[in-house]
């Protein structure tokens, strides 16, 4: 059974996974705006992981008894100065949520919460990953630069991510 502090954490952290998919959702809305369908792609696949992200919280809530409360989605932002700008605010977007995974663990641990503390390592790892899989495309455009060409390149490889 989850104790209070950890359900309203917990319920938190659902919003919090929810607005990342809407914000990957908006990402990928612009990128196809401006015609980069590749970058579009791989923000619609970060949708999509964010959206299980929140649902394996969200059914975690109720195998523990707990009660899942939606609150309301912040509007993300809907323009984005480059491509670059873009994976500049998903980097420090999914930094934000390491630290709010970070403090669930510290919290769960505080609770003598062992069964959420199990259940988190989970999101842990994945934070790992997603920060790696942001800085590498990073990496890429400080690499070769913002030039068309360069751009179309990185649009090219962001079109093969699959979910």
């Amino acid at each position: 059974m989850l104790g209070e502090k950890m359900l309203n954490a917990l319920n938190k952290q659902v919003n919090n996974e929810m607005y990342s998919a809407y914000l990957y959702m908006s990402m990928s809305a612009y990128s196809t705006y401006i015609g980069l369908k590749g970058f579009a792609n791989w923000f619609m696949v970060q949708y999509q992981e964010e959206m299980v992200h929140a649902m394996k919280i969200y059914d975690y809530i109720n195998s523990q008894d707990g009660q899942v409360k939606l609150m309301a989605i912040a509007q993300p932002p809907t323009e984005f100065a480059s491509p670059l700008d873009m994976f500049g605010k998903t980097l420090e977007h999914e930094k934000f949520i390491t630290k709010c995974i970070n403090d669930l663990v510290d919290l769960a641990m505080e609770e003598k919460d062992h069964a959420t503390n199990i259940f988190l390592q989970w999101f842990v790892t994945e934070q790992i990953e997603e920060e790696a899989n942001d800085n590498e495309v990073i990496s890429k455009f400080k690499l070769v630069g913002e030039s068309g060409n360069a751009l179309l390149m990185i649009d090219k490889e962001l079109a093969a991510r699959q979910k």
